[in-house]
Parts: C-alpha cells; structure tokens; sequence
C-alpha cells in the first residue's frame, strides 16, 4: 500500500479528510479544539506512513507544519486585537500564556521548516493534542456544571410545587 492509500485510509477515506467531521458553527471552543486536532492528524499522517528523504513526502509535511501555523497565527491574532482581547472571557495571565505559546510555535516551525525532524514535528503533534484536549475538558465542565444547574433549579420548583401543595 502506497502513501496516498495510506493517508487515505487514516484520513476514513477521503483524500482531504472527512468533511462530515467538521464541527458546525455556534461553538468556537470546540471549534478551535477540532483544528488543533486535525493540524495534528494531518502532520502524523505525514511522519507515520511517510519518508522524509522523499521530496514529495517533504511537501506534504511542509504543507501540514504551515497549516497548523496558520492555525496558530489565527489565535495569536484573536488574542492580540480579536474579540478575546477585548472581553474577560479569559483571565490575562492566560492569554498571556497563549500567546507565548504562539511564540513558541512561530519560532519551532521556522527550525521545522528549515530542518524537518520527526522530532520536531512531534513536538507540534504533542502541543495541539495537549491543548485540545485541555479545551475539550472544559467544554465538558462546563456542560457538567450546566446540567448540575439545571437539576438543581429543576429540583428547586419540584419542592417549591410541593410545598404549595401541602
């Protein structure tokens, strides 16, 4: 089985990925957790069934490394003059990490570029997994602390009816 085949097969089959897997609009957090997700899929694709003393396997993880930079450029960019920036949706010591995340990111993908590893490229692979799944965890909180309201308010008229009963 060649590359193409294989990539295919990661990919569930399709040469770009299956688009049915794409989140739909409303849930940024999730959203962002997804790309993360998928820049890394795409670069471990390349690092597991490909070579890199081939130049066409090259590309394609050039192609992949600059997506997720694209990714990350997007969320340095959010976190400096975007809308982030401008609310307390996140405290400052946070995006202050993020953004030095992005820095770090910037600096690590140029060396990637200029000296691919597979080294390096699973230091990136290991970053946006890390933070996805940090992002996923607090959708998850988030939700369990919603449903926890939501049974206590619940809980609250059912003793309130109650009471007004007896």
């Amino acid at each position: 089985m060649d590359l193409d085949q294989k990539m295919k097969a990661y990919q569930g089959g399709s040469t770009g990925g299956d688009s049915s897997n794409i989140p739909e609009p409303g849930n940024p957090t999730y959203t962002e957790a997804w790309a993360l997700v998928e820049a890394a899929r795409r670069m471990a694709t390349v690092i597991q069934y490909g070579d890199l003393t081939k130049i066409e396997d090259k590309k394609r993880l050039r192609d992949a490394v600059r997506l997720n930079w694209r990714l990350w450029t997007i969320f340095q960019a959010e976190l400096t003059v975007g809308e982030s920036r401008n609310h307390t949706d996140i405290s400052e010591d946070l995006r202050m990490d993020m953004l030095t995340l992005c820095k770090f990111v910037d600096n690590h993908t140029i060396g990637l570029i200029t000296d691919p590893t597979i080294e390096k490229v699973a230091t990136l692979i290991d970053l946006n997994r890390n933070i996805a799944q940090g992002l996923l965890a607090s959708l998850q909180a988030s939700a369990s602390e919603s449903q926890r309201e939501e049974t206590e308010q619940s809980d609250a008229a059912e003793f309130e009816s109650v009471g007004e009963s007896i």
